[in-house]
């Protein structure tokens, strides 16, 4: 059937490098990790650790480990991926290229899903920051321009202006150059790093071991719940496997930068959390769920260090929606180029060789949503997206190595199939935690995809024009 036709791998590494469609090749190890680490470390480390804390208590710290192995045994199905087939469109090219074009549209669909909502959610809680930040020297926005409509309780506001502006500025910033946005993205995640290394040295002296007791007071049930939540601190690593097209020696540098800023990151994680319950019991972090860090370092005397880690956090949260956003355009740079889009969405910029259109399109709509829409719960929408390309990618490895044994692969998953398999275990588990209603809007997302992909996309598949040519 139509729906289940595949792409060719040698075809998708002809089109990525021939005929002037390709992006260019000048992405390092460095930028790559630079670039996981900066999707990763924001709104994970800076404020969801005060809700994990209250639902985990101090075993918040093995939270972090599930949710990162499940995403560090994905990691090593995306790095064999990334570095074999080194081909802008993360999951959805790969999907197409061993599970057929049905497959790939419902892995692409989601991840527009994950990608714009995330830049949303995160816009908005770096909006907060930035509020908090400017009142410091007396500057503050209009309140009706602070917030989207009805999210705040007994105010009347018309739309969240510094969210909307933050993701314009970055749009802005993505569409005139890819080594441009890394070489700020590297700053910032340099910066933003030093000032987690700052908390964990300042506050590490004030841990009081009796605060860890008890460990576990929810049982493994708060640990498997919160790990299902703590997952969105992970979100973002995937995005580098969408900088593949414009990686230099892929085969070395993509494994590198995927697996480099996994690990990275959980280390940081599992330090920060484990310092916090041990500074302040964990009960306490019901009071501060926004500001999670700022009340360990009251309660450390060092308030000092305060307004460093708000600029952590601010420095933090732009590199996620700048990482985030820039996954997004290059998602839709590929399903355009194979015709699943409109092909305005793949033509590139004369002059920076960029995605221009979709960078614009994409960046308007994320900034909308952001500026409008009070996205709650919705968040949650985020985490399945992201599960559901976790499994679909685990599941890809495993049947490439079954289609195609003997291709040349640049790196190899270890244990195949024991390690793709123990991705997909550990995310349909995390998915399984989720409420009814993520489920729910999460089916209807998909439903809505399903119609687009028989009404327009099948039919103008690059492979469905290829057949009727023939």
């Amino acid at each position: 059937m139509s729906i289940f036709r595949k792409k060719s791998i040698e075809d998708l590494l002809k089109n990525a490098g021939s005929g002037g469609k390709g992006l260019k090749r000048e992405l390092g190890a460095w930028d790559l990790t630079m670039l996981g680490i900066g999707a990763i470390i924001g709104t994970g480390i800076f404020v969801l650790t005060g809700t994990g804390a209250v639902n985990a208590g101090p075993a918040l710290s093995l939270s972090f480990v599930i949710a990162g192995l499940a995403c560090l045994f994905a990691a090593l199905s995306y790095a064999e991926f990334a570095a074999s087939v080194p081909v802008s469109g993360s999951t959805y090219t790969y999907a197409y290229a061993t599970l057929g074009e049905f497959a790939a549209w419902i892995i692409g669909w989601d991840l527009i899903l994950e990608y714009l909502l995330a830049v949303s959610a995160v816009s908005a809680g770096w909006s907060g920051y930035f509020q908090s930040f400017l009142s410091g020297f007396g500057i503050n926005f209009p309140e009706k321009l602070t917030a989207a409509p009805g999210s705040v309780e007994g105010v009347t506001t018309y739309m969240n202006l510094p969210a909307f502006l933050i993701v314009m500025a970055i749009t802005f910033l993505i569409s005139i150059g890819t080594k441009q946005t890394t070489r700020i993205n590297n700053i910032m995640v340099v910066i933003k790093v030093l000032v987690v290394l700052l908390f964990i040295v300042s506050s590490i002296y004030y841990v009081k071991p009796e605060n860890w007791q008890p460990f576990m007071p929810f049982g493994i049930d708060g640990v498997f719940s919160t790990a299902a939540l703590m997952f969105f601190a992970f979100i973002g690593f995937d995005a580098v496997a969408s900088a593949a097209e414009e990686t230099r020696n892929p085969g070395k540098n993509l494994p590198r930068g995927i697996l480099g800023s996994l690990v990275i990151c959980v280390v940081l994680y599992m330090l920060v959390s484990l310092i916090m319950t041990g500074v302040v019991p964990y009960a306490q972090f019901s009071k501060a769920l926004d500001h999670p860090i700022s009340l360990v370092l009251q309660s450390a005397g060092q308030n000092w260090v305060a307004g460093i880690i708000d600029l952590g956090a601010f420095l933090g949260m732009t590199t996620v929606i700048l990482v985030m956003l820039y996954g997004q355009t290059r998602i839709m740079f590929a399903m355009s180029r194979d015709g699943l889009m409109p092909k305005s969405l793949s033509k590139l910029h004369k002059k920076y060789k960029t995605p221009y259109a979709a960078s614009w399109i994409f960046g308007m709509i994320a900034a909308v949503l952001g500026a409008f829409i009070p996205l709650g719960e919705l968040a949650e929408l985020v985490n399945i997206g992201t599960l559901t390309a976790f499994t679909m990618i685990s599941v890809a490895v495993i049947v490439l190595r079954k289609t195609r044994p003997v291709m040349k692969r640049a790196f190899y998953c270890p244990a195949v199939p024991l390690v793709p398999g123990l991705a997909i275990v550990f995310c349909v588990f995390l998915m399984i935690q989720l409420g009814s209603h993520t489920w729910i809007r999460f089916f209807i997302w998909m439903a809505i995809g399903v119609v687009i992909y028989f009404a327009y996309s099948r039919k103008h598949s690059n492979l469905n024009q290829q057949e009727n040519d023939h």
